[in-house]
Order: structure tokens, then sequence, then C-alpha cells
């Protein structure tokens, strides 16, 4: 049987050198990695057997060079990685697909859904999923308002962009917060402010939107799963045990039946395909991601080649949920910085 080349984008994450690894060492067959990002000092670029440079995803010739590259490298499957990325590819799947290149990523409409946040999260409320109180606003007026209608500055509150990737954005608002330690014994880049600091740095009435929450309390976690047309056939919960620069650093799996009933709630209001992780602090829903996350592998529960598979019709949605019978409570991730050594 001749390789199967799967291309992968944004394999410059800090989740792509194991998703990689994951995918040549799948034990069933053997795998052609084509990587490409808009950085050249991407790890990916080192563990895939060829690699190809990218616009950003934002940029209007994104999909059509991923297009062409998938077609030059005679790529059957494309695996995106990054949020930026999902829904330029989602608006011209039927390019790929005419082409006869399977892409993996779920319609454009469930992805708008799912990436702005106050879209987002009025769903969860008309699905009555736990959710943390909020509201969204525009300019520095409204926000100081909605933080104060959410109980600051008696408890502390959050807010975001509607529309970020990641903790990009993300901030406590916090009275009691200690600028002078900040300043002195914290990295740069501290989350906590006073309310009145963003109202100033804000303009007034204008502006993008943002969301102002209650502050979820609570362990952090997330359920990594695959679905069809919003069904999930696959899934488990994990914890975020350790968090570095933004970052989870490590991980440990474990079974939770409300959680799968809430995401298989959510993954069906959106219609989800492929791939996708719901974050959750303590039993409230914070965000998805329509996209492949960090995975907890396990050596007879590879999620990311289950997922290549069965894009590929290669296995079935039947076949494909039993695997949920392997998954290990007793699993543990831990990240870990290393390098690589080259010469140009």
């Amino acid at each position: 049987m001749p390789p199967l080349t799967v291309l992968v984008t944004a394999v410059g994450a800090p989740g792509a050198a194991a998703l990689l690894r994951a995918l040549r060492e799948n034990g069933e067959r053997e795998v052609r990695l084509v990587g490409t990002d808009m950085s050249e000092l991407s790890i990916g670029r080192f563990h895939c057997d060829t690699f190809h440079l990218t616009p950003v995803g934002s940029d209007p010739g994104f999909a059509q060079e991923v297009l062409e590259v998938a077609e030059r490298e005679g790529a059957q499957v494309v695996l995106p990685e990054s949020s930026n990325e999902v829904l330029a590819l989602a608006e011209a799947k039927g390019d790929f697909e005419e082409r006869g290149i399977r892409l993996l990523v779920s319609p454009p409409d469930a992805i708008r859904r799912s990436n702005d946040k106050g879209v987002f999260y009025e769903l969860l409320d008309e699905l009555g999923a736990p959710v943390p109180a909020w509201r969204r606003v525009r300019g520095a007026a409204e926000l100081e308002r909605a933080a104060r209608e959410l109980g600051y500055p008696d408890r502390p509150v959050c807010m975001k962009p509607a529309i970020a990737k990641g903790a990009r954005g993300f901030r406590i608002l916090d009275p009691a917060v200690d600028r002078a330690h900040q300043l002195l014994h914290e990295r740069p880049g501290a989350l906590a402010m006073r309310l009145e600091e963003v109202v100033e740095l804000l303009p007034d009435d204008a502006g993008e939107d943002l969301l102002v929450m209650e502050l979820a309390r609570g362990k952090e976690g997330a359920i990594d799963g695959i679905a069809a047309e919003g069904r999930v056939l696959l899934g488990h919960p994990k914890t975020r045990e350790a968090i570095r620069a933004g970052l989870a650093m490590y991980w440990e799996t474990f079974l939770n039946e409300e959680w799968m009933e809430v995401a298989r709630k959510i993954v069906g209001a959106l219609e989800l395909d492929h791939f996708w992780s719901l974050n959750l602090v303590g039993d409230l829903v914070i965000e998805l991601n329509p996209r492949i996350s960090t995975i907890v592998y396990q050596e007879d529960l590879n999620m990311p080649w289950l997922g290549v598979k069965h894009g590929l019709g290669e296995i079935s949605e039947e076949e494909l949920s039993s695997y949920f019978a392997r998954v290990r409570p007793t699993r543990r991730a831990l990240r870990y910085f290393d390098q690589v050594e080259w010469d140009e």
C-alpha cells in the first residue's frame, strides 16, 4: 500500500510535534507528512517530510495557497491545527473536495458561531448549558457598567474580546490586585488589572466587541472529541493541571458523563464535524475550539489517526465510537520544552 500523504497546517503550534509523531507512528500505515506554517522557524518543519510557508490564515489567499500545496504534494487529507485558519479553509472546502482532498473541518457557520464568543454564549443560554453570567459590550462606558452589574468591585470579573484566539486579550478585573507585586515579582503580561485601568485604556463608546463575564472558579478542563454532523463519535474529558505562559503543560484524563452530556448538546446544536475541543472551568463552559487540540495519547487510542481514518471513510461511526471504552482515566500527559539544531 502506498504511503498516505497528510497535510497538517500550523505545524508551529504547541501541540504540533506530538500530533505529527502520532500520525507517523500510527502502527497501521506509512504516512508521509506535509507541513505548512506562516513561519519558517516552525518545529513542524523538522518533523515533516516536506514543509511549505503559507500566509497567515486571515490572508485572502490563504486557502488557495494550502490547496495548491496539497495538490502539488498529492495530499489525500488536510488537517488544520489553528483557529485562525479553519474558517478560511471551511469556506473553500468545495474546492478541496473537487480535487479529491478530504478537508477535516466543520461547516463555516458552525465555525463562525464557535469563534464569536458572544454568539456562542447566546447558544449556551438557549441550550440551558452551564455558562458564566456575561454581557456583550463595546467601549469603556458599557464595559464599566457591565462589570458593576456583575458584582465589581465586591468580586472580581473578567473580560476578553468577543473574537480572539486562545488567551489573547483575556484579563481578570480585580480591585485587590497588587500592582507593585506584579511589577517586581511576576513575569510581564500579568492577567489581573483594575477596572479603572482598563476603562482608561479603552475608547468611550467604540472599538471591538468585548465580553464581560463572571469569573469562573474551579479546576480547568477540556473535552477533546470527534464528531460527524453534530453527533459525538468519540471524546473524553481531561483536566488542565498546570499552565505556563498561558499554555497548558500537564493534563489528567478522567471520566465525567455530565460533562460529556453537555458536550453532546453543544456539538449537536452547532452540527460540528471532525475535531473539536470544549473548554470548561469548574462546571461552566468557557469556549469551544472547532479544531484539533492537544491530545492525551494512549498506545491503543490515537485520536488524530482515528479522525483521519474516519475522514477517509476507512472506519465506521460505530467502530470509532467503540474506542471510547479504551479511555483510561489513569492517563497523564506532560508537555516540556525541547530544542533542535541545524545548519543552514
